[in-house]
């Protein structure tokens, strides 16, 4: 049987994330859910406000420049692919785990 799905993947220098998107929240949060972690954010899903908010928030919750948190795929779904550029797993992980569980 496998184990819980790792929140963050490593892919050559970079980290790749997948997470679900909820625009329209209360208020911008992380979350973790039981399939996968989710994004709850203000920003309406029009005209790519969304995936900015998304690649926003993450940026600041990982302490990293915007310019290295790029939305790598389901730009038009709920569902993102999102890549940190020069990354490490690991801290990646670390840092939703404890965003998410409120730490």
């Amino acid at each position: 049987m496998a184990g819980p799905r790792p929140l963050a993947l490593q892919d050559g220098a970079d980290v790749v994330v997948e997470i679900r998107v909820q625009p329209r929240a209360s208020r911008d949060e992380l979350v973790a859910r039981p399939e996968a972690l989710a994004l709850r954010l203000t920003a309406p899903p029009v005209e790519g406000a969304a995936n900015l908010a998304a690649c926003r928030f993450l940026a600041k919750l990982l302490d990293v420049p915007r310019s290295r948190v790029i939305l790598d795929g389901g730009e038009t779904s709920r569902t993102k692919r999102i890549r940190i550029r020069d990354a490490r797993a690991a801290d990646v992980q670390a840092r939703l785990a404890a965003a998410a569980h409120g730490c």
